[in-house]
């Protein structure tokens, strides 16, 4: 009957040497931190497009899918070549009629220019002969034209990627007949991606004189410095604001378009009250702190909170005193048995 005391006995024990333990703390402290302005924006690929067919026919093969990582010159899909290869032959065989022809009105013009030399015929003749040599070789050169769009024709059935990249969409399937402008697929290149956001006119003239802007990831809780900012010289006729691009850094990890991020541009600097956010304990709409005074006592304390910084500080509007100290693992504290007042 004297094993449950027992081990009661040795939970408070634990407990008390957990509450003995010094308490890593911070001070709540006044620190000049950059001004910001955020807006909420879509992550979008600077190289993106879609390939469309340029030849009319049935697709043949699909070397690639969705997701599959495509290299600058490889062939995406083929569409059925046989019918560009009899339009090809077709008229490589006019080339060979237009310039047999164009040899023969070659040859009756040569023997024209001699006849009317020795006078036996005249120069309406001449004339003639000349004139069926300058058709034979027109009719020649177009033959030779039609020749080279049948064989650039021919090389449209190899899909062709422009450039290194992701699939993002497949829109045909194998069998499936395409006419010319038929999108095909969809591609990304994830090397250089962008943030685009809309901004207020007001708010323009801040971004403008500091492109600095930090790109906040929230499903990967992280927080991405932009390589550059661009603002765009329109602005929107209804809503009255201007696009703005944040350019990330090239080859960022995790980050894929569509992705919803948060830009936050620096716009001036103040003084304001902060503390490390990892000492903010958020429980449903509570928001709140454990400040710890001088003997090591805790307390719970309700806090109002503003901007978050990008240097994982966060600013305190109302709750704490400048000076005061909050424990920086709040979950700790709730679970250890430290004194709290």
């Amino acid at each position: 009957m004297k094993k449950p005391w027992i081990l009661g006995v040795l939970l408070l024990g634990a407990a008390t040497v957990q509450a003995a333990e010094p308490l890593a703390v911070a001070p709540a402290q006044y620190r000049e931190v950059e001004q910001t302005y955020s807006a909420d924006g879509l992550v979008e690929a600077t190289r993106q497009s879609t390939v469309s067919a340029q030849i009319g026919g049935r697709v043949k093969e699909i070397n690639f899918d969705v997701g599959d990582r495509v290299n600058k010159g490889q062939v995406i899909l083929r569409i059925d070549e046989r019918e560009a290869v009899q339009a090809l032959a077709g008229s490589q065989a006019q080339v060979l009629q237009a310039q047999a022809n164009m040899q023969n009105a070659k040859s009756t013009y040569e023997r024209a220019r001699q006849l009317f030399a020795q006078k036996f015929i005249s120069q309406a003749a001449l004339d003639k002969a000349q004139a069926d040599y300058k058709i034979a070789l027109a009719q020649a050169a177009a033959s030779e034209a039609s020749t080279g769009q049948a064989s650039l024709a021919h090389g449209y059935t190899a899909v062709i990627a422009p450039y290194s990249g992701i699939v993002a969409a497949r829109l045909v399937e194998v069998g499936e007949l395409v006419m010319p402008g038929k999108p095909l697929m969809t591609g990304f290149d994830p090397a250089e991606m962008r943030v685009v956001v809309s901004v207020p006119q007001d708010q323009l003239l801040g971004i403008g004189a500091r492109p600095e802007a930090m790109v906040e990831a929230p499903s990967l809780n992280r927080w991405i410095k932009a390589a550059s900012t661009t603002v765009q010289p329109v602005a929107d006729a209804r809503t009255h604001s201007t696009q703005v691009r944040v350019y990330l850094p090239k080859n960022e990890a995790g980050v894929y378009p569509g992705m919803f991020v948060r830009a936050h541009f620096v716009v001036g600097k103040a003084r304001k009250l902060v503390i490390p956010a990892a000492t903010v304990l958020r429980r449903s709409e509570v928001v709140a702190v454990y400040v710890v005074d001088e003997t090591g006592g805790v307390k719970l304390r309700q806090v109002r909170l503003g901007e978050a910084t990008s240097d994982g500080a966060v600013e305190v509007l109302a709750g704490l005193n400048p000076g005061e100290k909050v424990a920086l693992d709040p979950v700790k504290v709730g679970m250890s048995g430290a004194k709290q007042k």
